[in-house]
This record gives C-alpha cells, sequence and structure tokens, in this order.
C-alpha cells in the first residue's frame, strides 16, 4: 500500500512538473472542440400526428353482405411501405430538394439520407396514431418533407382502397366469364349425353341386379306354371280320347229341321276364352302378356269357328242330319276343358317369352347402364361444380361492389391530422452545451494525458526510493537542494499564473455556454 502511494506522489509530482505542457495541451484541445461544436449545423425538426380512424356505423349492419378489411393491418402494412425509395423521390420533387442535386450520384446519397432520417412510427400506448417525424438543417424543408410525407400516406390509403376493390372486381370478372365458359360447356356436355342415351335416362336410377333377380324369380315360376298347364292339358287329352264324341244317330230319312240354337264344342271353346279374356282384363292392362295371348286364341276359335259354320252351311241335308247325332257330354266337357288348357298354355307361353326377354333386357342393361350413369354422375359432377362457383362468384362480385359503395360512401376508415405539420423553434440536435460540456472534460483529460506522457518519456525524480525502484541500482548518497527566497517566489508566481490561466479557462467554457444559452433562448 505504501508503495502504491509512493508511486502516486511521484506521478502528482511529475503531472504538476509539466503542467504547462499540460496546460497548453488542453486549450489546443478546447479550443478545437468549441470551434467543432459551432461547426456542427443545426438540424431542426419536423412533426405531424395523424389518427386512422376505422370504427364505422355501417361495419357491424353490413356484416355477412360486405367484405370486412382488415383496417389496422392495412394501415400498418402502408405505413411500413410509405418509407420508401419510389415515396421519397417524390417527396424530393415535392419539396423541391432535387434543385440542391447535381448529378445523379448527389441524389442517390440525398435520398439515402431521407430514408435514413425520415422516421413513421405508431405512438406508443396509442391506438391508430402515428407520427412522422424529420430533421433538417433548414426549418422549412423540414416542414415541406413532413407535409409530402402525410400527402402521400392519406393519398396512398385512397388509392389503395380504390385500386383493391377495382382489382378484386376485375379478378372476379374475368372468373366469372372462365366459370360461365365451362358452366355452358358443361350444359352443353350434359344435354349431348342426355340425348344420346334418352331410352336409358329413365331408368338409371333403377337397381338392375336387384330387378334382373326378381325376373329371373317370375321366369322361373311363370315356366313352373307353362310345365303345370301343359301337364294338366295331356291329362285332358288322355281322357278325350279314352271318350267317343257320340252316343247314337238320328233314324228315319226325312231330314228334319233342327234347331241352330244349340251351341257347338267351338262355341263352347270361343264362350270360354272370351270369359278368360275379361277376367284378364280386369286384372292386367291390354300390353299384359296374358291378354295379348289370350286374345290371339280368341281371334283364332272365332275365325275357326265362322269357318266351320260356313262348311256346315254348305253340306247336303243327309249330311247335316248325320251330323247332328246326339253328343256325349263327358267327351264335350273334356273338349272345353281342353281348350281351356290350350288357351292358358298359350298364356303361360307368352309371359315366359316375355319375361325371358325382360330378363335379357335386363342383364344386358346392368352392363350397360352402370357405365352409362357412371359418365351421367361425373358430367352432372361438374356441371353442379361448375355451377356452385359461378354462383358464389357472382355472390363475391356483389359484395365486393357493396363493399367498394360502401368505402365510397361511407368510409371504412377515415384519416384525421391531429396535429398538422410544424417546426421545433429551437434545434433539436446538437445540444451544443452538452458538446461544450464534453469538450472541457476531453481537453482537461487530454492535458492530463500529454503531461503524464511527457513525465514518462523524460522521468524526473524527487526522492532516493523511487530513483532505486525504477533504476534497481545501490545509492551511495545524495546532494541536497535548498531553495533561496528568489526561487519559492518564482515557483509561487509559476503556480499562481498556472491557477489563474486554468481559472480563465473554464471561465472561457462557461462563458461560451452562457452565450449559446441566451442565444437559443432569444429565438
Amino acid at each position: 500500500m505504501q508503495e502504491i502511494v509512493e508511486q502516486l506522489r511521484s506521478v502528482l509530482r511529475g503531472l504538476w512538473y509539466y503542467k504547462w505542457w499540460g496546460f497548453v495541451t488542453t486549450v489546443i484541445v478546447g479550443i478545437g472542440a468549441i470551434i467543432a461544436a459551432f461547426a456542427i449545423p443545426s438540424k431542426y425538426e419536423a412533426s405531424a400526428r395523424v389518427y386512422v380512424d376505422t370504427q364505422s356505423i355501417l361495419k357491424p349492419l353490413m356484416t355477412g353482405l360486405a367484405v370486412q378489411p382488415n383496417i389496422e393491418q392495412q394501415v400498418a402494412m402502408m405505413g411500413r411501405t410509405l418509407i420508401s425509395r419510389p415515396n421519397i423521390e417524390r417527396v424530393m420533387r415535392m419539396a423541391d430538394l432535387d434543385l440542391k442535386v447535381k448529378s445523379q450520384a448527389e441524389r442517390d446519397a440525398y435520398i439515402d439520407t431521407l430514408l435514413r432520417d425520415v422516421e413513421f412510427r405508431a405512438v406508443p400506448g396509442a391506438t391508430n396514431l402515428y407520427i412522422i417525424n424529420y430533421r433538417n438543417e433548414k426549418p422549412e424543408s423540414a416542414k415541406a418533407v413532413v407535409q409530402s410525407l402525410l400527402g402521400i400516406f392519406v393519398e396512398s390509403s385512397l388509392k389503395a382502397k380504390t385500386s383493391d376493390a377495382d382489382a378484386a372486381r376485375r379478378f372476379l370478372d374475368e372468373q366469372i366469364k372462365a366459370y360461365e365458359q365451362r358452366l355452358l360447356q358443361a350444359e352443353d356436355a350434359l344435354k349431348d349425353f342426355k340425348i344420346k342415351n334418352l331410352t336409358l335416362m329413365p331408368n338409371l336410377a333403377q337397381d338392375y341386379i336387384a330387378k334382373s333377380g326378381e325376373l329371373q324369380n317370375q321366369l322361373t315360376q311363370a315356366r313352373l306354371e307353362l310345365r303345370q298347364a301343359e301337364f294338366a292339358r295331356d291329362a285332358i287329352q288322355r281322357q278325350l280320347n279314352g271318350e267317343t264324341p257320340t252316343m247314337g244317330v238320328a233314324g228315319g230319312d226325312t231330314v228334319t229341321e233342327l234347331p241352330r240354337a244349340k251351341p257347338t264344342e267351338l262355341d263352347e271353346r270361343v264362350d270360354a276364352t272370351r270369359r278368360r279374356l275379361d277376367d284378364f282384363r280386369s286384372r292386367y292392362t291390354e300390353e299384359h302378356p296374358d291378354v295379348v295371348g289370350a286374345r290371339r286364341i280368341l281371334e283364332q276359335l272365332e275365325a275357326q269357328r265362322d269357318a266351320e259354320r260356313k262348311a256346315e252351311a254348305a253340306k247336303p241335308v243327309a249330311q247335316q242330319r248325320r251330323a247332328q247325332q246326339a253328343a256325349n257330354p263327358v267327351f264335350q266337357q273334356l273338349k272345353l276343358s281342353l281348350a281351356d288348357a290350350e288357351a292358358q298354355i298359350a298364356a303361360l307361353r307368352a309371359r315366359v317369352t316375355d319375361y325371358e326377354m325382360r330378363l335379357s333386357q335386363s342383364r344386358e342393361a346392368a352392363q350397360t347402364i352402370p357405365k352409362v350413369e357412371a359418365q351421367y354422375i361425373a358430367l352432372t359432377r361438374d356441371y353442379e361444380v361448375n355451377k356452385k362457383n359461378y354462383e358464389q362468384l357472382l355472390a363475391r362480385r356483389e359484395s365486393a361492389q357493396i363493399s367498394g359503395e360502401m368505402e365510397n360512401s361511407a368510409g371504412v376508415a377515415e384519416f384525421r391530422v391531429v396535429d398538422p405539420p410544424r417546426v421545433s423553434a429551437q434545434p433539436v440536435w446538437p445540444n451544443r452545451n452538452l458538446l461544450l460540456l464534453l469538450g472541457l472534460l476531453v481537453s482537461v483529460a487530454a492535458g492530463f494525458a500529454a503531461a503524464f506522457i511527457r513525465d514518462q518519456s523524460r522521468p524526473t525524480f524527487f526522492d532516493l526510493r523511487t530513483l532505486r525502484n525504477v533504476t534497481q541500482v545501490p545509492i551511495l548518497g545524495a546532494v541536497s537542494f535548498f531553495s533561496d527566497a528568489k526561487a519559492k517566489a518564482k515557483a509561487r508566481i509559476s503556480g499562481l499564473t498556472f491557477a489563474g490561466a486554468s481559472v480563465a479557462y473554464l471561465g472561457l467554457f462557461l462563458g461560451v455556454i452562457v452565450y449559446q444559452t441566451v442565444l437559443n433562448a432569444g429565438r
């Protein structure tokens, strides 16, 4: 600790010994600091505040009908894009700053400076409140720049609304035209497909696999009934073959006129077939296979009956009498049953034929209709998708149109200039008083540094201990120095002179600071 104190005392003695070196350095640095402080040009700050009102009574009323843009995001985006090179070039032209530049390099440098110095930011703690700041050596130039930026900001917001609405309408119109063409093409394709498959269209919704199974069951049942009817007919035929048609012959040679009202076998068959036809007609339509078969058999029997009547009328009287023998009633009944069986078999055969034809058509349809149905579903799906998109685009265009009219009429966002562009009365930069104080401190530090360096470059020893510590050489003795009155007086005068010069130096700085303060107050 003692060594540190001795070293400090040695350094302070050295500083005091070379005090005039330090004072001169302090004065030089201080005067340079004063000159530099006043050489820095003053800058004035211009500022403006603008408020964006995003509240509108139409917004809740038009919810669901019009598009509600995010105004806060739009304003923030415009703020981020406001300080851009194209806008700064416009500001230079509007504020006549481009008159100062004489080359493209100077113009680019000035634009870079403006990009760095212009400030656009949101006011902390406030909602939708923004401030524009700019500093310049000339107050009128700073105000012109802020005024130009404020105009560009408001103008860009209005243009953004109009341009966005116009771009949206143009895009929607183009998409609507494209989808309208697609919709027409889909309608034409669907129409051509329906015309081409006209016979199959009513049956697309039917399940032909189930229908084929149902027809197969009906065909099996009809074939079973047909076999049953054939077996019954064969049984009747066998019984009929075992009976004689007549039971005796009428006697006498004289031909007597017999009544013709007695029905013949063929008449009974016709009547039975007619009754069966009437029964079928009461249950089925005219196109039913049973009705068609019974009607065909009736026509054949009636034609056969008419032919027999004509042949009977043409026979001689003797033959007519032989034909009028007494008929066997069992034989006649079997003949009628056989006729009914034949009619039923014919009807069942017609039904079997119809079922076979319908089953064949159903099987062919079961293979063809799924392909047609798949094509129809694909065409319908394309048509529905195009129609849905087309209708949605129409609704979106109407919504965009309503949104544009709402913005133009009522204004979704309103820009209000809270503080118009104004310039500060005093320069905001630099703070010359602070610079002068810093210059004073720096100059004093420079004086101490100069004295210390001079002392360390050519050290002077004031005691034996310091000399021994530095040189590491044994000291054999020392010669004492005694100051006389004249030397002491000279040293006293030197100290007073240094103190007065130091006070004068401090007074110089204080005077300059007071002058700057008074000058600022006078402005």
